[in-house]
């Protein structure tokens, strides 16, 4: 099996929850954002990348150290 070296991203919240729709809402839940300014960081899967194309007017996305 060939291993992949997966980048983490962090993803911050800069706008608020009630600022997005019900679907979006939602998606920053999965993602693990609750407050503005909460920073969580995951792996760049494609599935998380999605995520952050739905909600991208709400967040910021950095480069994980």
């Amino acid at each position: 099996m060939v291993e992949t070296k997966r980048k983490k991203i962090s993803i911050k919240l800069v706008r608020g929850v009630s600022a997005a729709s019900g679907k979006q809402a939602k998606v920053l839940e999965a993602l693990g954002l609750r407050r503005t300014n909460a920073v969580v960081v995951h792996f760049d899967s494609p599935t998380i990348l999605g995520m952050i194309k739905k909600v991208s007017h709400l967040v910021q996305v950095q480069d994980a150290e």
